[in-house]
Parts: structure tokens; C-alpha cells; sequence
């Protein structure tokens, strides 16, 4: 029989299912648009899953309480991920339905020093995240979140550009009139790495300070006091502060059908966020322990303590086992070769304005559901997690069987480019491990792109691995 694959909106004609389908998208839509850091998509979560009843591990572990089946647990990793269980009717031992994604984004760090005065203007140096196309990311209203830590233990939130009657920030760009030498740049070197600096003010404070002394750069000086005045924080604060430079503005319904949603970080919270409400679907005590994993550092190779590569989720489990009363190294080892994983993260989106990177038959598409790759990586598959076959086999009867919509793509043609999740690192497990996504245009752009019906039925295919896998 031939490979078709019908358009899933054909699924869903106008009625209750398609409202339950754009109601979960405007949840979505919500979620993102007040969650644009991987901080504040664990708290966001944090706080939803506590609601449903999950335990903090960390507690269990000091009243020294027994976890049985249908238990729900939830342990933060430094406030930058989590890893969310519901105790399985099975032990440990035999394996675990993981859906692994990222919640770290594209954008652009302050650095430790960043603010500076020139020509009567305040600017704060930044250094970019993850791969980007730098020209993208100026002329655009930026916003700041993140934290500043201070010296006597306190931390001070920082959200500025995203509240209505908030300010905007952004990273200036050259007049066309006078861009004849950067238009002839290859679009790599258009902008450069230390141009992503960001105008903060402009307004000279008082002459002289409290000393009756002058003080050379005013402007500056202008930002602390209102930083002092607004936070409480000095100029040295920043050296052990995370600020984030993000896209400022709420994500939208795109599309005059409002089919599509337009938002900073679809990569990779278009799946962060499904992977978690399917959790939420499960019932009572599923018969394998079911897993939302929610990790940071994936743009950057996944790297460092709240990164996949870490032992965090790998202590969990042996934490987790060690409650139900069944730990020792070598269960461990078994729970998790006997695991199998959706690596939940995003594929590219045919896109019609650029089809020569694309090969048709094997390329993902707006409207036709969650995304298999079978193998990312680069050139001759370096660098990937290429599942087996009897796994993919397998999930395509739960999917099929669910009536889920699906499809399978690489990542462009070969030789075109390439690139990787954290597949490979839970592989090395030995477990059963495949990427399983949402497509996204524009990925990496400030602004991404997706397709409603794709994020749902990304929702509707992991609640059915959750209790067929």
C-alpha cells in the first residue's frame, strides 16, 4: 500500500473535537507566552504538577517515605529542570516509558560585566545561546528575565519588557543609506557576536554624586540608580547573575484561519509542554512507570549540571527505586536498558519559500502531525541516535492503533546540514530511544512557527506511549 498522508485537520471538522483541539493550543499559547526562559518553565511546571498531586523527591527522601504504584513524584534539578514520575504497577526494573525534551532556547546571555556608556548611550554586553542567525536578532523589541544572586543569599527576579506597561529594550541596526559595505557581507558576518549589545538608556543622571564628586558616565551611572532603586542590586551583582535577552511580546494565533501559532521558543517547549499535560491524561498506576523529563542545555550541547548529560535523572532513578524498596546498582542498570524514550523535540517544516534543502518523500509537513526521525546527525549520520526498527515498528501500531496522526522525516537532505537532540544520551543507556517531535519554520528565528493540529496531536501520540509503550 502506498504512503498517504492525510491532512489531520480532516479529523477534527467544526465541533467539540476541534474546540478541544484550539483549547489546548491557547494553553499552550499561554504557557509559552509567560514562560521564556528554562527557569521559568520549571517553575510554571513546578507549580502545576504540585497542584496534581506530585511529591517533591527531595521530601519523600527526609520523611524517609515508601513510594508504591500510582505515586506521583517530581524533583527539580537547581530550578532549571525536572524530572516528573508516576510510580508504575511493574517495578523499576522492568523499564520505564520516558518522554524526554529541553527547555532552554536560542537567545542572548548578558555577560558577567555587561554594562557600559558610549557616546551618552547605556548598552549591556551580551554573548548568544545556541545556534543562531545573528542578523535576526536586531530591530526587534527585546525583553530581560532572569536572576540576580546576591552576596547575603537573596535572588531578585528579573521580568522587564514583558509587561504591559513595561519598557522594551533591543539591539540596534545599520541605516540602509550607509549599509553598502554590510551588504556585501556573506549573511554569517553581517552581524557580529560582540554587535549583540543592547541599548538599555540614554538619559545623563546628576553631575556629581553624594561626594560632590563628577561623575564622568552619567548615563550609566542613571541605569544603577534605577537598578539600586527597582531591585536592590549594584553594579557588582551582575557577576553572579543569569539575565536573559529574549524576544518581548506575547506568542500569537497566526494564520488568517488562526491555524498557527507564532512564539519565541516552540524549540523546543511545543514539546516540553505536551510531554508534561500527557502526564497529567495518566490515570491511577500505569503498568510501566511513566516519565516526563525536562532538561536544559540541549542548544549547547546538553552539557553541565542541568544538562542531559548529567546524572540527575539517572540519581532520580536509583532515588526513586531506593523508596520503593527495590534499589541496587545493578537494578538500576536494568531500569534503565529496559526504558524506552520519545526524545521529544522539534523537526524542520517543509517550507514551500525554500524547498531546495528539503527531499520531499522524506521531509516533515505543517498539518500532517507529530514527527518521527528515526536518525538526525550530520553527513553520513554523525553524530545520531538511529533507532531500531523493531521500536519503530512498534510505535507505529501504538499510533495507528490510537489513531494518532504521524509522520517521518530527516533533517533536509543529506549532506545539506544537520543536527542533534538528546537522543544519543539516553541511548547510551541501551534504551530504546527515538526523536519524536512538533515541525517547526523558523526554527531558531526569534519568532517560530507551528501548526496547532501538530502540537495536538504531539499530545494525543505521547499520552498513547505513555500507556502502550
Amino acid at each position: 500500500m502506498a504512503i498517504e498522508k492525510k491532512n489531520a485537520w480532516e479529523k477534527y471538522p467544526q465541533g467539540p473535537e476541534r474546540e478541544k483541539l484550539f483549547a489546548f493550543a491557547e494553553d499552550y499559547r499561554r504557557f509559552i507566552s509567560g514562560c521564556k526562559t528554562e527557569r521559568e518553565c520549571t517553575a510554571a511546571v513546578y507549580a502545576d504538577a504540585t497542584g496534581h498531586g506530585f511529591v517533591d523527591l527531595d521530601e519523600l527522601i527526609e520523611t524517609g517515605k515508601s513510594v508504591k504504584a500510582g505515586d506521583k513524584i517530581i524533583a527539580n534539578n537547581m530550578g532549571k529542570g525536572l524530572a516528573l514520575f508516576i510510580v508504575g504497577s511493574k517495578p523499576l526494573e522492568k523499564g520505564m516509558n520516558i518522554l524526554g525534551a529541553h527547555i532552554d532556547s536560542p537567545r542572548m546571555d548578558l555577560k558577567q560585566v555587561p554594562l557600559y556608556e558610549d557616546t551618552d548611550m547605556a548598552l549591556l554586553d551580551t554573548h548568544y545561546y545556541g545556534g543562531i542567525k545573528k542578523y535576526q536578532w536586531v530591530t526587534l523589541p527585546l525583553s530581560l528575565h532572569g536572576v540576580i544572586c546576591k552576596k547575603d543569599g537573596s535572588t531578585v527576579t528579573v521580568n522587564i519588557g514583558d509587561k504591559p506597561n513595561d519598557p522594551v529594550v533591543g539591539v540596534s541596526d545599520l541605516l540602509i543609506h550607509l549599509s553598502g559595505e554590510q551588504m556585501g557581507k556573506k549573511a554569517s558576518e553581517v552581524i557580529k557576536g560582540e554587535s549583540l549589545d543592547v541599548l538599555i538608556g540614554s538619559i545623563p543622571g546628576p553631575e556629581k554624586d553624594e561626594d560632590d564628586k563628577d561623575i564622568k558616565e552619567r548615563v550609566k551611572a542613571n541605569i544603577l540608580t534605577i537598578l539600586s532603586q527597582e531591585y536592590g542590586v549594584d553594579e557588582d551583582d551582575f557577576l553572579s547573575a543569569e539575565i536573559e535577552v529574549v524576544p518581548a511580546g506575547e506568542a500569537r494565533d497566526y494564520g488568517l484561519d488562526r491555524s498557527m501559532i507564532m512564539g519565541y521558543g516552540h524549540d523546543d517547549r511545543v514539546c516540553a509542554y505536551p510531554s508534561y499535560r500527557a502526564m497529567l491524561e495518566i490515570e491511577g498506576a500505569p503498568e510501566y512507570t511513566s516519565i516526563c523529563l525536562l532538561v536544559d542545555k540541549e542548544e549547547i550541547g546538553s552539557v553541565g549540571a542541568s544538562g542531559m548529560q548529567s546524572r540527575f535523572f539517572e540519581n532520580c532513578v536509583a532515588e526513586v527505586m531506593n523508596l520503593a524498596g527495590d534499589y541496587s546498582e545493578l537494578a538500576v542498570r536494568r531500569a534503565l536498558k529496559n526504558s524506552k524514550v520519545l526524545s521529544s523535540d522539534v523537526s524542520a517544516a517543509f517550507d514551500p519559500n525554500y524547498p531546495s534543502v528539503m527531499e520531499k518523500k522524506n521531509s516533515a509537513y505543517f498539518g500532517k502531525g507529530l514527527v518521527f526521525n528515526k536518525y538526525t546527525g550530520a553527513r553520513g549520520k554523525s553524530g545520531s541516535n538511529d533507532a531500531n526498527a523493531e521500536y519503530v515498528a512498534r510505535l507505529r501500531n501504538i499510533m495507528d492503533t490510537a489513531d494518532v496522526s504521524f509522520q517521518t522525516a530527516e533533517l533536509g537532505k543529506v549532506d545539506e546540514g544537520g543536527g542533534g537532540t538528546i537522543a544519543y544520551i539516553l541511548a547510551n543507556y541501551d534504551m530504546n530511544v527515538i526523536d519524536s517531535g512538533v515541525p517547526v519554520l523558523n526554527m531558531h528565528a526569534p519568532w517560530e512557527i507551528i501548526s496547532k493540529v501538530d502540537l495536538y496531536e504531539a499530545f494525543r501520540g505521547y499520552i498513547a506511549f505513555l500507556k502502550e509503550a
